[in-house]
């Protein structure tokens, strides 16, 4: 495969989304192709028929391919689901020597020794993510490398998820015939498409409603301060058509899209919907304020869930107050008058999300829909890490030769993507080498 392509691979539980994608010459993201199937092996985000996923993987794979006329060979995948939980801890290392200026290491350190948590049986921390550092007491500090200090703590974001989960989807992808080059949590993967650096920095909830689970993750200054996967998303939402109307799947994954609204009060008595009956049988009418009433009410369960994980992070303390309110992406969020429903619920302000922040002009319409925000996000991760592994071939290459006249420099401002990347890079290899031994 070229240097600068990288391919996104978005596991979800009604859709496999496979999305090629590349840099162009201005930093933005030309999508090249996009394969999407119907997911078939995927129940709220987690696998569970490992030989229907595998062929749904395939499918989607094969569609992109044809798109974009290119083989694809290694993939970035995507993981959310129901096992996934977060946690906040703080941690400290005293060190040996408070003479020396703290270093990468004393990071390294630190984190590793996070890593060390006691967790339950089957999960494993995914991602630790440092929120802010104190040096010797002295609070609030972003970056602690070349302070002087003895004792070094800091507050951390640790992610936790199920290994047999991750491994079950690695899996899947090696037997449909794919190299994993990268992991990523979801809920980042779709901020990355959609948020701004502003929304980032002055706080923001993004909300992405899939067919199985509904992602959260709130950002502040800039940094990752909550994730938290809700086990529904649309999919219960078809389930309670289904039931209320007495209606196959099908008709009513077409009602919601089409006729479907989180607000019952603007449907008048009389708009009724005729759906044809079963083979010869009678046709039912709906009237759509039902339809509207049966939303609803699984909605505001959805919506309550993900403001209980909002203020169990502290908005409503002044100090962590997420000004920019909350952005919804996923297909989930296409339903009409969810915005609305959602500020009225939340009270704070709302907007959809579409992933078009980094796309080059003259994608198809398709793309920056809500529906591939995570898939976008994938491949923009995919990029990035292309991009690492580049910039470190060529410091090797360098240093071989004896160039290091801006090494001290590059070291320090190097320094927090080394750190952030090296747990799911450290995940990433985790898998690959059970799955290599497991064969």
């Amino acid at each position: 495969m070229e240097q600068n392509i990288s391919v996104g691979l978005d596991i979800g539980t009604t859709k496999i989304v496979a999305m090629i994608g590349r840099k162009n010459e201005y930093g933005k993201l030309e999508i090249l192709g996009i394969g999407k199937s119907r997911s078939l092996g995927v129940h709220r985000g987690v696998v569970n028929n490992i030989t229907q996923t595998i062929q749904s993987i395939q499918q989607a794979v094969q569609e992109a391919e044809a798109a974009a006329g290119m083989k694809i060979e290694e993939v970035t995948v995507g993981i959310a689901g129901q096992h996934i939980r977060s946690l906040q801890h703080s941690d400290y290392i005293t060190r040996a020597n408070s003479e020396l200026v703290i270093d990468e290491d004393d990071i390294e350190r630190l984190i590793n020794q996070v890593h060390k948590l006691v967790m339950l049986p089957g999960e494993e921390i995914i991602h630790v993510l440092p929120q802010e550092y104190k040096v010797d007491g002295q609070a609030e500090i972003k970056e602690p490398i070349g302070m002087y200090g003895g004792r070094l703590e800091a507050n951390f974001h640790v992610v936790v998820g199920q290994v047999s989960s991750i491994r079950n989807i690695g899996r899947c992808v090696k037997s449909a015939g794919l190299q994993l080059e990268g992991i990523t949590l979801e809920p980042l993967a779709s901020a990355n498409a959609v948020l701004s650096q502003e929304e980032k920095e002055a706080g923001v909830a993004l909300i992405d409603i899939g067919g199985g689970t509904t992602d959260l993750a709130i950002f502040r200054d800039g940094i990752i301060r909550h994730t938290a996967v809700i086990p529904f998303g649309g999919n219960v939402i078809t389930e309670d058509i289904k039931e209320g109307c007495s209606i196959i799947e099908k008709q009513a994954e077409l009602l919601k899209i089409k006729f479907g609204s989180a607000w019952p009060g603007e449907n008048k008595d009389n708009e009724i919907v005729s759906i044809p009956g079963l083979r010869g049988r009678e046709p039912k009418e709906i009237t759509l304020k039902n339809l509207s009433k049966i939303i609803h009410a699984r909605v505001v369960e959805i919506v309550e869930q993900v403001y209980v994980e909002i203020k169990n992070y502290g908005h409503e303390e002044q100090k962590k107050k997420l000004i920019a309110g909350i952005v919804l992406t996923g297909g989930g969020s296409q339903l009409k008058h969810l915005k609305q429903l959602v500020e009225y619920i939340t009270g704070m302000d709302t907007r959809v999300g579409y992933p078009n922040e980094h796309l080059a002009g003259g994608n198809d319409e398709d793309v920056t829909s809500p529906l591939f925000a995570t898939a976008v996000g994938l491949v923009m991760d995919g990029v990035k890490r292309q991009e690492r592994k580049h910039s470190e071939q060529v410091a090797g290459v360098m240093e071989q030769h004896g160039d290091t006249s801006e090494e001290g420099e590059n070291e320090v401002e190097g320094q927090p993507i080394k750190e952030r990347r090296s747990f799911l890079d450290k995940l990433t290899e985790r898998v690959k080498d059970f799955l290599d031994n497991a064969e």
